[in-house]
């Protein structure tokens, strides 16, 4: 699809959804430099770029860990991925990345957008090894339990369960750790959770002007470090453990980010079961 096409709403937008509203998911993909946003979504961003000047590049640093978490996955043995919150595929996301190290690696998108998993339905089209469905984070039973989920991934084997840049928008805690453990709980010994959250390091009052600023679009739950380390009860944290994003094992020195890590305003970590 051309960037033109992608301008017309008409060729990649459901017609039940309005396009006058903020999307998280566009929200995301105008931060990445995609194309697949509007004008109200945009404007959310430059609100927020006011208050937080490193988003855009906040953005990059979460889906460079993305890729990084994937490779070393992969070198893990791992073959099947359960992404949740995948948002609207650009460039880097998890079944390119695997795929291209491993043509046979399975990988099931979840996401609530609606926008979000219709695109991802019709890139993911002739691709046997991937696929999308619309459900809530917090709706586990949906997604453990779907059909087309359990045909493609085998949850008695390990597998690789990535919520990243996601379970902010859960803004109830016992509702995300709630969701969080009964995923965990799902999985067999030898999968893996990657897990990345912002991180409640800002004022009081910038943090505040910067959920106000996100508001159209979602609610937010910034949490504190103690708080996020808890989405990892009971797994191994694998080295270097719960970091800052661009500090999860760097490849290069040059790696974006890494000058001034907590810029990044996100936490990431993997944990093994």
């Amino acid at each position: 699809m051309g960037q033109n096409q992608i301008q017309d709403p008409a060729l990649w937008v459901p017609e039940e959804v309005p396009v006058d509203k903020p999307s998280p998911a566009r929200i995301y993909d105008y931060l990445l430099g995609g194309y697949h946003n509007f004008e109200c979504d945009r404007k959310v961003v430059d609100q927020m770029l006011e208050q937080y000047p490193d988003m855009m590049e906040s953005a990059q640093v979460n889906r460079g860990f993305l890729r990084r978490a994937v490779h070393y996955l992969l070198k893990q043995g791992i073959d099947q991925f359960l992404d949740i919150g995948s948002g609207i595929p650009t460039v880097g996301n998890v079944h390119e990345l695997a795929q291209a190290y491993s043509p046979e690696a399975r990988v099931y998108y979840v996401d609530i957008d609606p926008i979000a998993v219709s695109h991802s339905k019709a890139i993911l089209e002739d691709n046997p090894n991937a696929a999308a469905i619309q459900a809530d984070v917090r709706d586990t039973d949906k997604i453990l339990n779907h059909p087309e989920v359990v045909k493609l991934l085998d949850f008695n084997k390990p597998l690789g369960l990535m919520i990243v840049a996601t379970i902010h928008y859960v803004v109830d805690d016992e509702d995300a750790q709630g969701a969080v453990e009964r995923l965990r709980n799902a999985l067999s010994v030898g999968s893996y959770l990657t897990l990345s959250q912002p991180v409640d390091i800002a004022s009081p009052e910038n943090m505040e002007d910067l959920k106000n600023s996100f508001k159209p679009a979602a609610n937010t739950k910034i949490r504190s470090r103690e708080d996020i380390a808890q989405f990892f009860s009971g797994l191994e944290i694998i080295e270097p453990g719960l970091v800052f994003a661009p500090q999860w094992r760097p490849e290069s020195p040059n790696e974006l980010g890494l000058d001034h890590p907590e810029k990044s305003f996100t936490l990431a970590a993997i944990g093994r079961k």
